[in-house]
This record gives structure tokens, sequence and C-alpha cells, in this order.
């Protein structure tokens, strides 16, 4: 094989063919345009052979199939008709695949993506290797894209359009023991033996070609019957996509267009024939690539791919320490998700500590759970939950913490407490054990100046749920020392986090840019807008959960400790509605006292309401009519506001990491793109101008961040040095 060549067909004496796909240039395959040549040749050189009998698709490399489509490619696309004819091409080549004389194979071992599972599904037949690495899926709906290679035509004609919908919409990837129940894959073997399993399973189905859904046997089986029902008859068909497109609405509140056409595009194929689905994907292929969303998303993909590589510092020359084993101060939600990301992910030995046996029972019946639950929902044998177990013990006492190589403390936000925990820790281990603080607004300095070891003192600011919520916030002083920040940025990478390294300062990052976004919502309530229009406005922007309901889940306790100490360190601007102190004196302190801004007790199956005494209580009617526009305006300029700050007092190292953080760690609406982002796309100068005309209505926590005044006079946007 040449060194510019991607693909290899090995023929073989007994009428077969590999066909390998490796990428010299790069360590995954990617599908991209300048392939497009060498693989028209080889199909070509298939076709003409009519010899061969058994064609196998297979990945030359050693870790990986196909990973998907070269963004890059998409990010040099201008215009619509571009990525149109992109997907025609790609539609093209899988079409040839599924005409073959040969019949087809794929060998996947490793990533099998969007591209590269819209490849494997033109062929006849797949086998997959039962590895952990094996995943298969269409996350295009992720990136505001959507499967632009016939893949919204032919995995509903392979597995039913129910379950291709939720595939299709979610864009969730699949184990390869989930890809074979499901029915995208037709065997599974191990990884040594794959290529040969392929080529027996092909032979042994010789008189078979490629299968859909209705053409598998036992038709008469439930999933059978159902899908004749939903998606075999016009009636059938108009509920199951009314039903998904409702389902679809519930989560987008209508800001992300690629669901939609998914939905539109899936329909047509049904109704009016393979070919018209093509070319409804291609044209929708074509206008989604071009649209702002998709733009926004495609950052967020690449920035993510560029902390990965990110150590945290800037020697090169300086290494991380290996992490052997992590102990856990705090048995709390907190301690036990980062226990269970540690052992799970990371694969790290943990020592748990809580104060008393309750506490700690508390704790290690979390972690069961979650391992029980990944059992039931076959992401994790019985054999793989007794090794996660075995790794993972508790005490209430420092037995078993003096030869950790990492300590993380998760207890309460009390500066005294951690303190001593900090000299508690220092007493029983050397000066190679690193002590982290999962503190979410104490500045670490504060932390720190109350042991022997400031420099081995960091903060590692997780956010729950800690199993669920991808990023992890690390947080350096001055002394810290550059070995112990980089030990624990690519930690933070084992145990599966989206890692960005900010400096010291009250509410660091996150905390910081969360705290003006929930006071205006207080704010907001003060002045009688309803505390459900208030969550709805935020949630139509494009926030998970608006900040009323966040707050209940925080705590109203909790959130005012923290505004109380970041109107400390910024005075005004920072500074909660005095109204606030109405709600803690009458106890309300959100969900866990079932005391907040709505009704909690037994209402699992039914919407939240709002508790209507807090207006009396506050002494407000919520009559505003303040349209829901405004209303997240005010919220979300806070945010973006404070983030400038941030940005320009050097807590931030650049606009990526708080476009991803903010997004990661706090919902901002990722098609928007982050703080940074939504201020280049929406105009610096604009966002100034309306900043100022916001602090002549309501007052100096509106004055625009310096930086932003800067940026604006000059006519430049934040990512301006990056083009």
């Amino acid at each position: 094989m040449s060194d510019a060549s991607i693909f290899h067909l090995e023929k073989r004496d007994d009428r077969i063919a590999i066909l390998w796909m490796d990428d010299p240039n790069e360590p995954v395959n990617t599908l991209k345009h300048e392939l497009i040549e060498q693989f028209e040749s080889v199909l070509t050189e298939v076709e003409n052979n009519g010899e061969l009998e058994v064609l196998v698709f297979a990945s030359g490399k050693s870790q990986g199939f196909i990973a998907g489509a070269d963004l890059h490619m998409l990010q040099d696309v201008a215009t619509r008709e571009q990525a149109q004819s992109l997907s025609q091409m790609a539609q093209g080549l899988n079409t040839r695949l599924a005409r073959l004389q040969p019949r087809s194979v794929a060998a996947i071992h490793g990533a099998c993506l969007g591209g590269g599972l819209e490849l494997v599904l033109a062929l006849d037949f797949r086998v997959a290797s039962n590895d952990h690495q094996t995943r298969l899926g269409l996350p295009e709906v992720q990136l505001g894209l959507l499967p632009g290679g016939g893949g919204t035509q032919r995995l509903p004609a392979l597995i039913g359009a129910e379950r291709a919908l939720d595939l299709l919409l979610t864009g969730r990837h699949l184990s390869a023991t989930r890809a074979r129940h499901v029915g995208i894959v037709d065997e599974l073997v191990p990884k040594e033996i794959l290529i040969e399993a392929a080529i027996k399973l092909a032979q042994s189905r010789q008189h078979e070609r490629a299968r859909t859904f209705g053409s598998v046997t036992n038709y008469l089986s439930f999933r059978k019957l159902r899908e004749l029902v939903l998606a075999g008859n016009p009636i059938g068909r108009r509920i199951l996509f009314d039903q998904a497109r409702k389902r679809m609405l519930r989560k987008t509140r209508g800001n992300y267009p690629a669901p939609e056409r998914i939905l539109e595009v899936t329909k047509i194929g049904l109704e009016r024939g393979f070919e018209a689905g093509l070319a409804a994907e291609a044209e929708a292929f074509g206008e989604l690539v071009v649209s702002p969303e998709a733009k926004q998303l495609v950052n967020i993909f690449f920035a993510s791919n560029e902390l990965k590589k990110d150590r945290g510092i800037g020697d090169p020359l300086i290494e991380p320490r290996a992490v052997h084993k992590v102990g856990v101060l705090g048995a709390g939600l907190m301690g036990a998700g980062i226990s269970y990301v540690t052992i799970t992910k990371a694969r790290v030995p943990v020592r748990l500590k809580d104060k008393d046996d309750p506490g700690l029972s508390h704790g290690l019946a979390y972690v069961r759970r979650l391992l029980d639950g990944r059992v039931s929902k076959r992401a994790m044998t019985q054999l793989q939950r007794a090794q996660s177990l075995a790794m993972f013990t508790g005490t209430v006492e420092y037995r078993g913490f003096a030869n950790a190589t990492l300590v993380i403390e998760a207890v309460f936000e009390d500066l005294t407490l951690k303190q001593q925990m900090l000299r508690d820790i220092e007493s029983i281990t050397d000066e190679k054990t690193v002590f982290a603080s999962n503190t979410s607004a104490i500045p670490i300095k504060e932390i720190a100046a109350a042991g022997q070891r400031p420099e081995n003192v960091i903060g590692m600011h997780y956010f729950s749920p800690v199993e669920k919520m991808p990023l992890l916030e690390i947080v350096t002083t001055d002394l810290t020392a550059p070995w112990v920040i980089t030990t624990c940025v690519e930690f933070g990478k084992r145990q599966g986090k989206t890692v960005i390294v900010v400096n010291d300062g009250p509410g660091f990052y996150t905390s910081r840019i969360l705290g003006p976004y929930m006071n205006e919502a207080i704010y907001l309530l003060t002045e009688g807008v309803a505390i459900d229009r208030i969550d709805s406005a935020l949630r139509d922007f494009g926030f998970p959960v608006g900040p009323m309901a966040l707050l209940d889940e925080v705590g109203i306790d909790v959130g005012n400790k923290v505004a109380e100490r970041l109107s400390e360190a910024f005075g005004d601007r920072m500074r909660p509605p005095p109204d606030i102190e109405r709600l803690l004196q009458d106890q309300r302190l959100g969900r866990k006292n079932q005391r907040g801004m709505y009704l909690y007790g037994n209402r699992k199956h039914s919407a939240k309401r709002v508790d209507e005494s807090i207006y009396q209580l506050l002494g407000v009617a919520p009559s505003n009519p303040l349209s829901n526009s405004e209303i997240a305006e005010r919220c979300a300029l806070q945010m973006v506001n404070e983030a400038v700050h941030c940005l320009e007092e050097g807590i931030l190292r650049s606009p990526r990491d708080g476009d991803i953080g903010a997004i990661f760690g706090l919902g901002f609406p990722p098609f928007r793109g982050g703080p940074f982002r939504y201020l280049d796309q929406n105009g610096v100068k604009a966002i100034a101008s309306r900043l100022e005309q916001l602090c002549d209505q309501h007052g100096g926590r509106y004055s625009p961040a310096p930086l932003l005044l800067q940026k604006a006079r000059e006519g430049k946007g934040f990512y301006d040095l990056e083009v």
C-alpha cells in the first residue's frame, strides 16, 4: 500500500476480498472529499471482478473503524448547494456499495459513527467485535445536522421506524451488544476472529442479501406487528410521527431545526419511497450545514476536542503523575458521584470517608444503585459491577488514606471545615499527595492558607449529579505546582470529564457567572413576573431548566450563601435582592425540605405547580406582562456580561474555555455557542449598547464590562484573533 492510499483491496484465492480502509495521515479514519476518487476506483475494480463472492469491509486501524465525516470539510462549505452536493456524492457511493454483486459484510471494531455507520448500513451484513470500544450511532443531530449518506432511509428499513427515530433524534451511541439487540449488527465475536467471522457469516447466507425490517423472519413478533401498525399504514404513521414530534419539541422547544428535518425526511421515505427520501435528505442536509445552529454546535465540537489535548499548563516537559488511589472526603451526593466515576471510568480504587456510619452507608448505597442501574440497562455486566465494587471501600476514620495519590474533599461549603480536612490529610500523607477541594465558590487560596503544602492544593469543582454532568472546573492559585495542575487535568479526563482550567477567585468562573443570572431571576420575581413565566422564558431561550426551578434544586439557602460571598467580593453588581431573606425566614430551602418556588410531595406524574403563597410572602402580584424575550434577555445578558469580566480579570484563559464552561457546566444553550460566541454572533457593539440601556433602566448591575466596551469601540469580536 502506498503512503497516499487510503483503500487497499486484498484479493484472496477463495473468491473473497477484503477492502481495507486506513488513512495513513490520520489516527482515525474519517470520510472526506479527498477519498472519493480512490473509493470510486476501488468500487469499480470490485464491480468488474465477476469472480468475487464475498467482500469484507474492514478498518486497518487497531482501535477504530470510521469515526464519521471530516467536520473540517463541512466547515469549509460556504453554500447550501455545496453541502447538498456532498450529501448526494455520499448517497451515490453508498448506493454503489448496496448494489455490489458479491455479498458484502462489514467487520467492525471500534467507533463506527455517522457516515461510517451509513456506509455499513449499505452492506448486506454487519459483524462487530464485542469489545467495549465498539460503538455505533448516528450522532449528526448533536451537531445540528442529519445523516446525509442515506442513513435516514436505510436505518428505518433495517430496524423499523420507531427504533430508528429514537437513534436519529438523540444521536445516542450504542454498544455492540445493544446494536445487536436492536438489529443493526448481525453477529458479535471477539475482535481477534472478526475478519474470519465476517467471511463465515457471508458464506453461510449465500442465498440472502441485505435484509430489511419487514423481511425478517418471525413477522408475527410484537415488534413487527407494532411496526406494521405504526409505520406501515397512514393512520399509524401519523400517530408515530406526531408523538415523536411532541416529545422532540418538549426537549428542543423549537430551537433546533435538525430534529424536525429528520422527522420530515424519514417520513417522506416511508410514504413516497426510498429515492424520494434520499432526495429530501440531501436537500435538508444542505440547509442544515449552513445553518447558524449547526455552525455553533460544530464550534463546540472542535473546542471540546481541543480541550482533550489541553494539559492545563504551558510547559510540555512537565508530566502528570500517575494516580494509583483516590481518597474522597464526604459521602454525600457529590462525594459518592466522584467515587462512582473514579471506579467506573478512571478505573482507580477509591477510599470514601464520612463522619459517621449512616452518612457513609448512604454514599455506599448510592454508588451501588448507580451500578445496578447500569447492569439493568445492559450497559455493564455483573462481572464488571463486581470488579468496580472491589475497588471501592468506605471508612469513618482516616485509615487507608496515607497512600492516596489524590484526595478530593467534597464536604459542606464551610471554610473552617475544609481547612480542617486539609490539615488532617497533610498530617498522614507525604509531599506527593494532592489535595483537591470540590468547593463551588470558596477561593482555593483561603483553603490552602491553612496547610503546610499550598503548592499541592487545587480546586476540582464537579457539577451535580457528577455521574451525568460532563464538566470539571479545575481551579489553580498562583502557588499551585504545575505538576499538580496537569495531574488533575489528566485524571479528570480519565473520569470522562471535559476539563477547563481557571484561576482562583470568589466563585471561580461557573459559580460567578451563575450568580448574577440567578439574582436577576429573583429581581424579576420581585417586579411581579410569575415564577413559571420566568422559567418558561429561559427554557424557550434554550436553557434545559429555568432559574427558579434550578434554585429549588440547588437550595435557596445555598444559593444565598454563594450570592453573599460574591457580593462581598464584587459589590452591588452581585448583590442579591433583599427579598430573598423573606424566603429564608419562611424556611423555604427548595426541594430538600419540600418548600420552595414550586410545590412538591407526591407529584411524580404531574407537572410542577408554583407555590402561589410566595407571591403573598413577597407582597407582589404575578401580573407583570414583560415579554418572554425580555425576561430571557435580562437573565442571559447578566451571565454573558459577567463572563467578559472573568476573561478580563484573568479568571478565564480563553473565550473557548468560557463557552465550554457555560455550556457543559450550566446549560447555556449550545446552539447559541456559549457567552462569547453569542456576543460575536449578535454583535459586540449591539450587546454593549443593550446593556447600557438596561443599566439606565435597572441600575449599575447591568454596567457593561470594560473589555466589552473596548471590543465594541474597536469593532472586534472575541474570536477575531482565531480567524
